[in-house]
């Protein structure tokens, strides 16, 4: 679980930012499009005969079924020859190896780096326990946290690099569904740094502010997001 351990970090590379292009997933008639309209903010709270520990797992576990699933949906278009790094707007993600060695990749392969590691963790019944009795390490909370950065990261690719393609598909009510309720479930608990999440802050404020999240949740906020994209990142 080393992978885990890595640090992000974030430097402008001196190039003129390129013209931002015109973010399709914020025209209003596809925020629109939800499979369900439920009130997800309920839906995220900790109910009070449930543990902790318990609530985060299940939960953790399904947001990486459920990611894994819709990226799986546009996979056949993310390769190493359209994705040559792992990139959100004007954000590039770096692997981070059991040494803790800075991979540059694909998102192809970043992604399969992500699922590949998740799906190692929470079938350990030393990480994400299911019988009756069996303790959470006391690591497990911060190793929930670095799970869901990672699979923001890949949401946040689909929306980035892979829209059109869900539009095509019509399982953009699928996504916009899938990420207001992880969005709303990591604001809830502290998962994610919201400097992490910034960088789709415009599209949370849209699908987050009618499904009952607070104003103080979005973070750095909406103010914020278009200056963490006018140069290129690196974490």
């Amino acid at each position: 679980m080393d992978w885990l351990m890595g640090k992000s970090k974030g430097k402008p590379n001196g190039k003129k930012p390129a013209p931002e292009e015109k973010k399709l997933y914020l025209e209003p008639e596809y925020t629109k499009s939800r499979i369900t309209d439920f009130e997800f903010k309920e839906l995220v709270m900790l109910p009070r005969e449930i543990d902790l520990n318990e609530w985060l797992a299940s939960n953790t576990t399904t947001f990486f079924h459920h990611i894994n699933l819709q990226y799986s949906t546009i996979s056949e278009f993310c390769t190493g020859e359209s994705c040559q790094t792992m990139a959100v707007c004007n954000t590039q993600y770096y692997w981070y190896d059991e040494r803790g060695k800075k991979i540059k990749c694909t998102a192809p392969q970043y992604v399969d780096f992500v699922m590949s590691s998740v799906q190692k963790l929470v079938t350990d019944e030393d990480v994400f326990p299911t019988k009756y009795g069996k303790e959470f390490p006391n690591s497990f909370e911060s190793l929930v946290k670095k799970i869901c950065k990672y699979l923001f990261h890949v949401l946040a690719h689909i929306y980035s690099s892979h829209f059109k393609e869900t539009l095509a598909l019509e399982l953009h009510g699928h996504l916009n569904t899938l990420y207001t309720h992880f969005i709303l479930f990591i604001r809830e608990f502290n998962l994610v740094d919201p400097k992490e999440t910034t960088i789709m802050d415009d599209l949370t404020e849209v699908l987050c502010s009618s499904s009952g999240s607070s104003s103080n949740g979005s973070g750095n906020g909406s103010s914020n997001s278009t200056g963490a994209q006018n140069h290129v990142k690196e974490r």
